[in-house]
């Protein structure tokens, strides 16, 4: 199974795949963009050149994105709503453009209209772009969220919901993050908790659609709703859940990234991957 971590841009964003192999990616996430700006400076055909370059040179794949932090699909104003969509589009022609399979996104906030509400908006905020986006070879990974605030996406019903509403449900799939299902309610623990919470997303949205995992532990307990990522084996999921989590067969084509703190010298990488690669069973 590919282990890596999400990757900074900073200088160039053909650097993350560097960065990446350097502390011993195997595949990477990355934002396509300033994520904390709506614009983004065009990619230029060198841009693409040395992404490519550094990616066959490294061997590192897949290399997927994730979305802006701006973005709202689920907004019930019109001003954000539109915005969120124009920024979608950019960072998915972004993400066609650097061949990346996935753009994982948090599904939205319902603001206070209410969850229905926000479900049937964030649907057809992806009718929309997915309409405009048709041929980009992208698949949109809705993303498992801790519930904070009026946060969609905290139980599996609400992508049920949103793929049910899809104009394209082959082109959307979901990004399991960890620390964000387990502040949920999601426990998966002990081999009874994780055979319940994963017969559930089976019943609920088909692991077939389960497309890539974040590895996060969760400084928070669980249901607190809190999104707080630690370490791995130094939160309330500990090392077991991890470790039923990479030796399950269903699961061990798909990329794995962490969203685990770090510093400039990414050595927190190097020790996390190498506690969960102590985890597989050979």
């Amino acid at each position: 199974m590919p282990l890596g971590a999400h990757m900074s841009i900073a200088g160039g964003i053909y650097k993350a795949i560097l960065r990446g192999k350097s502390v011993g990616c195997e595949t990477i996430q990355i934002f396509t963009k300033n994520c904390n700006q709506w614009r983004a400076k065009p990619l230029t055909p060198e841009d693409l050149a040395r992404f490519e370059d550094a990616r066959r040179k490294t061997g590192i794949t897949p290399i997927f994105a994730h979305t802006s932090y701006l973005i709202n699909l689920g907004s019930p104003q019109d001003e954000l709503w539109e915005k969120s969509l124009a920024g979608f589009l950019v960072e998915m022609e972004r993400c066609a453009a650097l061949g990346l399979p996935y753009l994982v996104t948090h599904p939205g906030a319902h603001a206070g209209a209410g969850e229905e509400a926000g479900l049937r908006r964030i649907a057809q905020a992806l009718n929309e772009i997915l309409a405009q986006a048709e041929g980009s070879g992208v698949m949109v990974l809705l993303e498992t969220t801790a519930g904070q605030g009026s946060n969609l996406g905290y139980r599996f019903e609400h992508f049920a919901q949103i793929i049910e509403d899809s104009f394209y449900p082959d082109r959307l799939g979901v990004c399991f993050d960890t620390c964000h299902a387990f502040a949920a309610g999601y426990d998966f623990r002990t081999p009874e908790t994780f055979a319940k919470t994963f017969e559930t997303f089976e019943a609920t949205i088909g692991i077939n659609r389960l497309k890539a995992i974040h590895l996060n532990d969760s400084r928070c307990e669980l249901g607190s709703r809190r999104d707080r990522h630690e370490h791995i084996g130094l939160g309330k999921i500990g090392l077991e859940g991890f470790r039923l989590l990479l030796n399950d067969r269903r699961l061990c084509s798909l990329p794995m990234v962490l969203e685990t703190p770090k510093g400039p010298e990414m050595k927190e990488d190097v020790e996390n991957l190498m506690t969960l690669k102590n985890l597989i069973r050979t």
